[in-house]
Order: C-alpha cells, then sequence, then structure tokens
C-alpha cells in the first residue's frame, strides 16, 4: 500500500451547503465570485481563495493514479478551522467540516479523513474529537495557534483534549497556520519558505519544555514538514533541559513523533530518516498545494534508504499509524 499522509480536502458540497446553513454560523462569511470561493471569520480578512484542487474529488484522484498512490490521508484545510471564532459556534463548525469531509470520503475507499476539532475551547475539542473518532475518522488534523493568529497548544484549558487524544491513542496530525505573526516573513515568500516552519518549531517546543508530550503518551503524534526544522534544533533543545532539567526532554520526545517526507530536498530527507529512524518517517504530498511535494514519490526512491526503509516510508508506517487496515482495498 502507498499512502500519502499529508494532504488537503474541502468538499465542494461543504461550500455549497454553507450557504444554506448561515444562520448557524454568524461569524463566518462564505464569498463565491466566479468560482472563486473564500471564507472569514469573526469580521476578519478573507482567507486566499480555495484551490478547485482543494475542493474536487476527481482530480485528485487523477493525481493519486498519475502518482501512483493507493490511499490519502485527508485532512482540512488550515485556513478554514475558524478558531478564532466563539466555542459553541466552533463546535458546530468543525462538527459541520467533519460531517461533510466525512461523507465525501465514505464512497472511496482510498480516502481516509482525519478531523477537525475547536481548539479553541479544550473540553470541546475533546468532544468532537470522541465523536469523530466514534464515526470512522482516522485521527485529527489541528493547528499551532489554538486561538487562531495567537494561543499556546500548551494552554491548560486544552488539557481534556490531550488527555483524551492519549487515551484513545489517536493520531494528531500538528500542521502550521498561515500566519506566522512576524512582519518581517511577509516579504519574499517567506511565510511559506521559513514561517511554516517556525511556526511548528514554537509550538512544538512549547508541548515539549512543558511536559505535555511526557504527560500525554498515548498519541500517535505527526509533525508535517519533516518535523519543520525541529531535527536540526534538537542538540540545542537537549542542551535547555540538560540545563533545566525539570523542562521536558526533546530526544525522548522527538524520537516518539512521526514525520512527513515534505522537505523538497533528498539530503534533508535522509537527515530526518537518520535521526529518527524509518519506522518513524511517512510519504506526504501536502496536496493540492504547488509548495508541497507534487511527485511525493521521487524524493524517497532517490534518497539513499534501504528498499525496507523506503518501504517503511511509502506504507508501512502509515497503515500502521492511521489504522488503514482496510483502506485502498477496492484499488
Amino acid at each position: 500500500m502507498i499512502v500519502d499522509t499529508h494532504a488537503h480536502y474541502l468538499p465542494q458540497a461543504m461550500l455549497d451547503d454553507l450557504n444554506n446553513r448561515a444562520f448557524d454560523f454568524p461569524n463566518i462569511d462564505c464569498m463565491n465570485e466566479e468560482n472563486v470561493w473564500k471564507l472569514g471569520f469573526k469580521g476578519g480578512p478573507l482567507t486566499r481563495p480555495i484551490l478547485p484542487g482543494l475542493r474536487q474529488e476527481d482530480t485528485r484522484l487523477a493525481w493519486m493514479d498519475e502518482q501512483k498512490i493507493d490511499v490519502m490521508v485527508c485532512g482540512g484545510w488550515l485556513d478554514s478551522f475558524g478558531y478564532e471564532i466563539p466555542g459553541e459556534e466552533g463546535k458546530r463548525w468543525s462538527q459541520f467540516i467533519n460531517e461533510h469531509l466525512l461523507k465525501a470520503c465514505s464512497d472511496i475507499d482510498r480516502f481516509a479523513p482525519l478531523c477537525s476539532v475547536p481548539m479553541q475551547n479544550g473540553k470541546m475539542a475533546a468532544e468532537v474529537l470522541e465523536e469523530a473518532l466514534d464515526s470512522g475518522f482516522h485521527g485529527a488534523m489541528i493547528g499551532t495557534q489554538p486561538k487562531g493568529g495567537e494561543g499556546n497548544l500548551d494552554d491548560p484549558d486544552l488539557d481534556p483534549f490531550w488527555e483524551l487524544a492519549s487515551d484513545r491513542k489517536a493520531s494528531i496530525y500538528l500542521h502550521p497556520m498561515f500566519g506566522c505573526g512576524d512582519p518581517r516573513l511577509m516579504d519574499y515568500g517567506l511565510v511559506n519558505t521559513v514561517g511554516r516552519g517556525l511556526d511548528t518549531i514554537s509550538a512544538m517546543s512549547r508541548l515539549i519544555f512543558s511536559g505535555h508530550m511526557e504527560k500525554y503518551t498515548g498519541m500517535n503524534f505527526v509533525l508535517s514538514h519533516g518535523g519543520g526544522g525541529l531535527p536540526f534544533l534538537l542538540g540545542r533543545m537537549q542542551m535547555n533541559h540538560d540545563q533545566n532539567p525539570e523542562l521536558g526532554n526533546p530526544r525522548k520526545v522527538l524520537a516518539d513523533c512521526y514525520y512527513d517526507t515534505v522537505v523538497q530536498d533528498v539530503r534533508t530527507l535522509e537527515f530526518v530518516c537518520d535521526t529518527f529512524g524509518t519506522e518513524q518517517v511517512m510519504m506526504g504530498s501536502d496536496y493540492p498545494f504547488i509548495f508541497g511535494d507534487l511527485e511525493p514519490r521521487k524524493i524517497i526512491e532517490a534518497s539513499n534508504l534501504s528498499d525496507d526503509g523506503k518501504q517503511n516510508l511509502l506504507g508501512n508506517v502509515a497503515e500502521r499509524v492511521f489504522h488503514l487496515e482496510n483502506c485502498g482495498c477496492g484499488h
């Protein structure tokens, strides 16, 4: 089984239905001009356009066939998670996203959905996660900033979510947000180039040093973009722990996490695999975004990894982490 573990899906049917459900979501705007769709939250600026490839089923299936990929793990789109809106509305919004994503994936055994949860409220996030796992989701994709453009994942308010995720041995995919809060990144394409990695580093470092990751050990915790630079900072992070042993242990935590292959450089991928082992790395594309890796098998096949190691990345690890035993069987 060949698995793409990093992809985004916002079904067109969800956007169509949103126009009929506007009353349920007073803090969400939905704009459609000549089939260019955008969302807005709590009166803030509209999102980037929702790409056709993000909304469509047929084009992603055609791409999967072209790339010889059997199964795609489909998370939502970070711009659409709406962590800015009030908790009760955020809970309804996550459930609305999940309803449509599960429906879009239910008739196609090649799609394995990851749910969205309202990270602005830990108790509600736990409730939605439990509902989603019970209904057939393969885990959850969460963003790094639980209050929208701000907030920290080690906030005590989120403890119910982490406790439930650990108890249920859920697979949690951490993905950086688009806005990284540093005005220096607004030029030269730096938000995508380095901002995403910095966002992952900051959020994950807080989870490590606060002790969260050693407290809630039941999860399969996945980091996008090869860990966003964390493998290269491991020595400095460990020094912080060694000098302040009351802090969480980064070497221990990061050894237990999982990583995708969206690093765009063979030597970087080999370093990640050498640091953590091929049993902790899975192929990803970041479909449908051009800043991802839309030929994701190539970087693996071009590497110096062993044949067994390559097969780990191509699907063996993902099959176990995301419980894909019954996926792709009709392909």
